[in-house]
């Protein structure tokens, strides 16, 4: 904490931020790393031993290169770094490969990645206004911010010990909106735009992108009551925007477009024979229909029963609530964009397909931004960041990684509440009496999950149950936050104009 008062004293705060979280990354470099280690040692083998013709058909691993071209050359160029470490994790046939100079050098690749990350933080950092500065900088909304993104607890477990490269792919994004709301549209799209070909899990926002940069940028005038002055519409820069999409599609299929490989590439992009849910159920609404209708089917009712639920969230009544929500965003400026990018996220994590639970970090990080304006807004942060954090307690489940999950989570947990707290302390309270409940209530199901449940005689026969009870609880908080941002949106003043018009 001294070292951090001199540092803030010298206005160096952020560095120091910086600088403590990149040790912290350091020091997790033993720690346990799932099979995605594996997946990545894989690609970074395939793309630096075989031609750009093999990518895509390279079968040897189960880990087959499923991610966009411009990952694929991201790891290409990581493989060159990669030799001088060891030679050995670039041999395609060395499956589950892992010396130690293998693990220091895939470590050390997401440490380094994640600059761009802390660049993305602090341009986001500017884009927050001082309407409630403090003379004190711990209750700066910049430097809470800068916190709450730079510290965020499930992107460090995801990233550095589970292991991926979340933190630059974010970074992208997280960069791409401080663009637009600095105004430089053009520069916001390309960044979005390169995103998708990195990681075409963004593709769940390209719809506020899309129609906000259209609403935004295409359109160069307003009437009087703020609704879109339609003879305004730019011809040029529409198609801007459209040159900027084709070159950066080009340069990214165009070689696998060369070589007829398009449907290959495709085919790995999107595996829709896999299932609807994961194997571990992401805590979402088909986490909840997925309970329910077990339970049903236990007590002898049929589970068609439950089936008008799914049709009542069938993606055209969905997509007809998103596009007022995006309406809203074009009235609204940058913060309704960014509200309703994070609606899509969400929306997207809740219904979509064979959702993975760590894509609750595309909503969570966003959401932080909006977290230090409103107090409305930092109550939603506040119960889907504690309650997706814990869903992420399962991706690490070894017992030298326990006490460290808790610790990290408990630290970023109480600093998130506190520090809001502090910030709105002059409002009403952050949380309600069930929304306090609810929150403890992941205390038990933790001592449930980690320490009771192992003891007992079910544990051989039901394995899973804990990853049920995390599931189907988290599902429930995230749910509940999904609710009150679309209640936030609709109930918002420039929301009700544009529903009078």
């Amino acid at each position: 904490m001294a070292a951090l008062r001199v540092a803030t004293g010298g206005g160096h705060w952020f560095s120091a931020l910086a600088l403590g979280v990149t040790l912290l990354k350091c020091l997790l470099i033993p720690t346990y790393h799932s099979t995605d280690f594996e997946v990545h040692r894989n690609w970074l083998a395939i793309t630096h031993s075989l031609p750009l013709s093999q990518w895509y058909y390279e079968a040897t691993s189960e880990w087959t290169l499923d991610y966009p071209p411009f990952f694929a050359w991201f790891e290409y160029v990581l493989s060159h770094v990669a030799k001088l470490f060891d030679r050995e994790m670039l041999n395609v046939r060395n499956l589950n490969y892992s010396s130690s100079r293998t693990v220091l050098f895939q470590r050390l690749s997401v440490i380094c990645a994640d600059g761009l990350f802390i660049y993305a933080v602090h341009e986001c950092c500017k884009c927050i206004d001082g309407k409630k500065a403090s003379k004190e900088l711990t209750e700066k909304p910049k430097f809470i911010l800068s916190v709450l993104l730079l510290w965020n607890f499930g992107l460090i477990v995801v990233d550095h010990i589970h292991f991926q490269y979340n933190g630059f792919l974010l970074g992208l994004m997280l960069l791409s909106i401080a663009r637009l709301f600095q105004k430089r549209d053009l520069e916001g799209a390309i960044l979005f735009a390169v995103l998708l070909h990195f990681k075409h899990i963004f593709l769940y926002v390209a719809p506020a992108y899309g129609i906000y940069l259209l609403r935004s940028y295409c359109f160069t005038a307003n009437k009087p009551d703020g609704s879109v002055r339609w003879n305004s519409f730019s011809l040029a820069r529409a198609a801007s925007l459209g040159l900027i999409v084709f070159i950066v599609s080009a340069v990214s299929l165009g070689p696998f477009l060369a070589l007829n490989q398009l449907p290959q590439v495709f085919s790995r992009l999107f595996p829709f024979k896999r299932g609807l849910c994961h194997a571990y159920w992401a805590p979402n609404f088909w986490a909840l229909y997925n309970a329910v209708d077990k339970l049903l089917s236990l007590i002898g009712l049929h589970d068609k029963w439950f089936g008008a639920a799914v049709r009542a969230h069938s993606p055209s009544n969905r997509d007809a609530l998103g596009h007022l929500h995006l309406h809203t965003a074009c009235h609204i400026g940058p913060k309704g964009f960014l509200r309703c990018l994070i609606l899509c996220a969400l929306s997207a994590f809740m219904f979509g397909w064979h959702v993975h639970e760590k894509a609750i970090l595309l909503a969570i990080l966003p959401m932080s931004l909006l977290s230090v304006g409103k107090a409305g807004d930092a109550s939603i942060f506040l119960i889907l960041s504690t309650t997706g954090h814990y869903s992420l307690f399962p991706l690490l489940f070894t017992a030298p990684e326990l006490p460290i999950k808790i610790l990290l989570m408990l630290l970023f947990t109480v600093y998130s509440i506190s520090s809001l707290k502090m910030l709105f302390r002059n409002e009403k309270p952050l949380f309600n009496w069930m929304e306090k409940v609810y929150l403890l209530g992941l205390g038990p199901l933790e001592i449930c999950c980690e320490l009771i449940f192992p003891l007992t005689s079910w544990q051989p026969r039901y394995p899973f149950t804990p990853l049920l009870l995390t599931s189907v609880y988290c599902a429930v908080g995230i749910a509940y936050a999904w609710f009150r941002l679309h209640v936030s949106v609709l109930t918002n003043p420039a929301a009700r104009r544009t529903k009078k018009q």
